[in-house]
């Protein structure tokens, strides 16, 4: 598996001078590093461990102004390799840079002690025992300690030996399957075009692939693949790439971009953040302090806000939010570095445990939410975050970046969970998931509202889905709503009968005077037959206003007692079943019928006989040709 190993270390402490004397490639590859030799850009080398393993070297610049180049070259390392000079020992930037390598999560590595022909043995004995005792308290504690010169050769088999064994050892904990490219250096290369290089800190990237540049949405597609100066039709993770970029033009890019495929990073103003306040500042940490922020290649200014207090004292962690003015797009878990203002100097790390945050009300219970997001994993942290996204639930692609499991891990938790129904897929095709807590909420709720309808509404047999959709819909998707409703039908929890909704025990209930006026009305109808009074006679006749009777006519409708023919006219249905067996039976004697035809067979004026005509023809009993009407066909 590729491994990177990165420098780290005061100004002229010999860092890459001894990287040259390792593999022989001079790391200062710019004019004004020759001139001033000093390094100020990120130098890449590499040394051939073994035939299976090549290990990538990334060497930083030492002085305090580089140190945002420092920090964008050591995102993307494994194990560090310290150099401090003998003969001046432990200085302002090595410090600062082991304490960036500590908050960007790195755990291992070897101290070069260079320059040992500048010193005597007695010197050198109280510098080991300096650096000693600075490491004890560091993640370098148990690191070997190498004396070296790069000038006569001392130490450099051992240190070669010391690498080679740690390479081996090391096991990278690799990010997700998600593929990420942080841009550090961006040129023209003559015949080829543009050229972007960085480390690949997760996932792959192939010739041919359609890639995107983040956070411009830049879509392109990658010619060409160096690693180490050799064609690859691969990268994987932990690997320096060179990548040629098709249509995009050097002014476009910067260091800082994100390479990535298209769709699967999401850019954000707002992130919330684990953080940890260095015990080595000088001041407390105040609410919405501006900060220079690195993450991954990219430095930016950036407003701290504090959530639960006004201000961090050194040595102290809290959840916080930091605010960018253009969006940037991270992953949870990311490790990034604060730098003060002023004076411009490491004050902080931090972790992100949301790179898709929203505003937080300061001294919130939604504090505890957060503080459970950074101590959750896999399937735990899958529900919070699911739990924090509500009804509008998350795509399978934004669950990536919310979690940075791996794909296949996903899909599983994401399988074992639903089948505890802690999770929903509601929409296939985009792939969105809602949290379980959420969606039995939602029924509950819905079923709530369907029970209130049925008091509210005593004569009507349910509600329509558009109806429920606008009256309680509460802003969700169509699929989500879709979902849910057709999830209680298959529970049997609510009835569908054609576009209407009810709950499976709801039957229609009339009042006693509505009982009444219910037989009153049957009787008036079936005495009426093929003749009955138009709507308003009927309204006239019972005294009553359309709002007070309408209620008993849909019932009558619903109960299949009455047929409503036009807006003007009910007829029983018993009487229109009889007409239509004439009907029929007129026309087993006769191809056609004329209205006089019509009128001979029942005897009806003109007022009943044409709304009838056009009820059997929307009824599919009869067709209409000309002035005349057939008997439809079955299937016509």
């Amino acid at each position: 598996m590729p491994v990177i190993m990165g420098t780290a270390g005061h100004i002229d402490h010999g860092k890459t001078t001894l990287i040259k004397a390792l593999t022989g490639i001079d790391c200062d590859r710019l004019s004004e590093e020759k001139k001033r030799g000093i390094t100020i850009e990120l130098g890449f080398a590499f040394m051939d461990l073994d035939k299976d393993l090549r290990l990538g070297i990334i060497d930083v610049p030492g002085h305090e102004r580089f140190v945002k180049n420092m920090v964008s070259g050591a995102a993307g390392i494994d194990f560090v390799l310290l150099v401090i000079a003998a003969d001046e020992g432990m200085m302002p930037q090595t410090r600062e840079h082991l304490e960036i390598c500590t908050l960007l999560g790195i755990e291992t590595g070897i101290v070069a002690l260079t320059k040992v022909d500048m010193v005597d043995e007695e010197w050198l004995e109280l510098v080991k025992e300096d650096v000693s005792e600075f490491l004890k308290n560091t993640f370098l504690k148990d690191a070997k300690v190498i004396p070296v010169s790069a000038h006569t050769g001392a130490g450099l088999e051992q240190l070669t030996a010391a690498i080679k064994d740690l390479a081996n050892s090391f096991k990278p904990k690799r990010r997700s399957d998600l593929f990420r490219l942080p841009i550090d250096r961006v040129f023209t290369m003559r015949g080829h075009g543009t050229v972007i290089t960085g480390t690949t800190i997760s996932g792959k990237l192939k010739v041919g692939d359609e890639i995107m540049v983040y956070p411009e949405m830049l879509q392109s597609r990658v010619k060409s693949i160096q690693v180490h100066g050799e064609q690859r039709q691969e990268s994987l993770a932990g690997m320096r790439t060179a990548v040629n970029l098709h249509s995009l033009e050097v002014d476009e890019l910067e260091r800082g971009f994100v390479l990535a495929h298209a769709h699967t990073l999401f850019p954000s103003k707002v992130w919330d953040l684990e953080l940890i306040y260095l015990p080595s500042a000088t001041r407390p940490l105040k609410h919405r302090t501006e900060v220079h922020f690195h993450h991954g290649a990219k430095e930016v200014m950036a407003r701290i806000y504090l959530l639960d207090r006004d201000k961090v004292e050194p040595g102290e962690k809290c959840i916080c939010q930091v605010r960018f003015e253009r969006p940037m797009c991270g992953v949870y878990g990311d490790r990034c570095v604060l730098r003060s203002f002023s004076p411009l100097r490491t004050i902080a790390g931090a972790r992100i445990i949301n790179p898709l945050a929203g505003k937080v009300k300061r001294r919130s219970e939604e504090i505890r939410v957060l503080e459970k997001l950074a101590a959750s994993e896999g399937q735990e942290l899958l529900a919070v975050q699911l739990d924090r996204a509500g009804i509008e639930g998350l795509s399978f692609a934004c669950l990536r970046i919310l979690t940075d499991m791996e794909s296949k891990d996903l899909e599983k938790a994401l399988q074992v969970m639903g089948g505890r129904q802690e999770v929903f897929l509601v929409d296939k095709e985009k792939r969105i998931y809602v949290g379980g807590r959420i969606v039995k909420g939602l029924e509950e709720d819905l079923l709530n509202f369907v029970q209130e309808f049925h008091r509210a509404n005593p004569l009507r047999q349910g509600i329509s889905r558009g109806e429920l959709a606008s009256q309680w819909g509460k802003n969700l998707s169509d699929r989500l709503f879709h979902f849910l409703v057709e999830r209680l039908i298959r529970q049997k929890k609510i009835v569908s009968e054609q576009e209407t909704l009810r709950l499976p025990g709801h039957k229609v209930s009339l009042a006693k005077d509505q009982e009444k006026l219910k037989q009153k009305i049957v009787d008036i109808y079936k005495k009426a037959g093929l003749k009955p009074p138009t709507v308003k006679k009927l309204l006239e006749e019972l005294k009553l206003t359309f709002k007070e009777a309408g209620s008993v006519l849909n019932l009558l409708q619903k109960e299949n007692i009455l047929v409503k023919v036009n807006e003007d006219f009910y007829f029983a249905k018993s009487a229109v079943d009889d007409l239509k067996s004439k009907i029929i039976a007129y026309f087993e004697k006769n191809e056609e019928m004329g209205p006089v035809d019509f009128k001979n067979l029942t005897g009806l004026s003109r007022k009943f006989a044409i709304p009838l005509l056009e009820f059997m023809d929307k009824e599919k009993l009869t067709i209409r040709v000309g002035d005349k009407r057939r008997l439809r066909k079955a299937g016509k």
